[in-house]
């Protein structure tokens, strides 16, 4: 483990970034073998999966967001702030944006037209994901320790965990809808792939301007509640709340004891 410490944080972005995309991949598989997935196993991931987030939105983005202010001198609340509102925003607006877009699309032919806004809805909140992580590394270039690589490992593999259901989100449906099972399987991955692309950017924007590294990890931050709160624990919760509930709990501890345990 140590010894990632010495690799680029732009190459430990990519591949946690390439990671999550792969667990999509692994999601939209399940098309491959079942036409439906069990939803309590679903559930309990994504519970999981936004515990975690919620956990790392704040020892791995939020509290360093805080921390950097001060050690460059500048208000230890005024930035993180900032950016953990815009962060928010960027969601909230990219989500009014995709409704429109809805809206406008309902008067042709439903069933495609629906398909095509399943992958675009969710390659659409996939976006501030892949920031997140390639921030979080991107965090490493000015505080290369242990804790730091850590969290965001950990950041990704909670991403990556809710991006197992989301896979199988898109898949499935487009198989039920009449698509055959290899463009069912394409369309599943293809909403993840924006993950290493977004990753490698935002980890680009941290390393290359370090002034703004914490508005960028506060907006990180502000993105990932946002989805979290918005999308990922309703969605859990729509069927079986008390393991959804069960499932963010436990992911919110695992993430809480090891950033605590290695901080």
């Amino acid at each position: 483990m140590q010894q990632l410490l010495t690799w680029h944080p732009l190459l430990l972005a990519f591949l946690a970034t390439l990671f999550t995309w792969f667990l999509t991949f692994l999601g939209a598989m399940m098309v491959c073998f079942f036409k439906k997935v069990n939803t309590n196993f679903l559930d309990i991931m994504l519970g999981f999966g936004a515990g975690v987030m919620i956990a790392a939105s704040f020892w791995s983005l939020l509290a360093p967001a805080i921390e950097l202010s001060i050690q460059l001198h500048m208000s230890a609340w005024i930035l993180p702030s900032i950016g953990f509102i815009t962060g928010g925003l960027f969601v909230i607006i990219a989500d009014k944006f995709l409704d429109k877009i809805i809206v406008t699309q309902q008067q042709g032919n439903p069933s495609k037209k629906r398909s095509i806004l399943l992958v675009l809805a969710v390659t659409l909140h996939n976006i501030p994901e892949g920031l997140a992580v390639g921030v979080a590394f991107g965090g490493l270039f000015a505080d290369a320790t242990m804790a730091t690589l850590i969290g965001a490992m950990m950041l990704a593999l909670g991403i990556g965990l809710q991006n197992f259901p989301e896979g199988a989100a898109v898949s499935l449906p487009l198989r039920r809808e009449g698509y055959s099972i290899k463009k069912s399987l394409f369309y599943g991955q293809l909403s993840g792939i924006v993950e290493p692309i977004s990753g490698v950017l935002g980890c680009l924007a941290a390393i290359s301007i370090q002034t703004i590294l914490p508005f960028l990890l506060a907006f990180s931050a502000g993105a990932m509640i946002c989805v979290v709160s918005s999308e990922l624990i309703p969605e859990a919760c729509r069927n079986h709340k008390n393991l959804a509930s069960f499932g963010v709990m436990i992911g919110f501890v695992i993430m809480m004891i090891l950033d605590v345990a290695l901080g």
